[in-house]
């Protein structure tokens, strides 16, 4: 048996390591768990976005400078999904995620809020670089959603939804 040659592997992996990180962002988001009730069975329905990378999500998005976090979350929501007519119930909480940009750590911190899906909630206009966008009854919802923290929020907003006879 040929025995492996550890520096080779050493080499192999210094040639491919990632450069320094040289500066860490932070980057304030909003977002919302948006439902409705389905006309047909009156199930309470969530939306989701399918991103670029095919992940299931909520609509969340970049606060704007003196911003507040709840006029994001609407904005965001019309921007990515085209519902014109919803309304802010509660704030469900925060999440906190970080990833790579090149050289920067970024670090997200995203306040989600419960949003009541009103009007027409079946026109639906999904930004270009979104690969699908679809209501989901919430079991369904729960077991497409691609982010643990979100689906525990995703499970008190059926709470509080519950809990407000809506």
């Amino acid at each position: 048996m040929k025995r492996p040659k550890p520096l080779k592997g050493i080499q192999r992996l210094v040639r491919h390591r990632r450069p320094a990180i040289k500066e860490v962002v932070q980057e304030p988001t909003a977002g919302g768990v948006v439902f409705r009730r389905s006309k047909d069975t009156n199930e309470i329905e969530f939306l989701l976005i399918q991103d670029a990378k095919n992940r299931w999500t909520i609509p969340k998005g970049h606060i704007e400078p003196n911003e507040p976090p709840k006029d994001t979350t609407l904005r965001e929501i019309t921007e990515e999904t085209g519902l014109k007519e919803m309304k802010v119930m509660n704030w469900l909480g925060k999440i906190h995620f970080r990833y790579r940009r090149a050289t920067s750590l970024v670090l997200m911190t995203t306040d989600i809020f419960l949003v009541h899906g009103l009007g027409d909630t079946d026109d639906l206009k999904p930004e270009e670089w979104i690969n699908s966008i679809k209501w989901f009854p919430y079991a369904e919802a729960l077991d497409k959603i691609e982010y643990e923290d979100i689906g525990k929020l995703m499970l008190i907003a059926l709470k509080k939804i519950r809990h407000a006879g809506l």
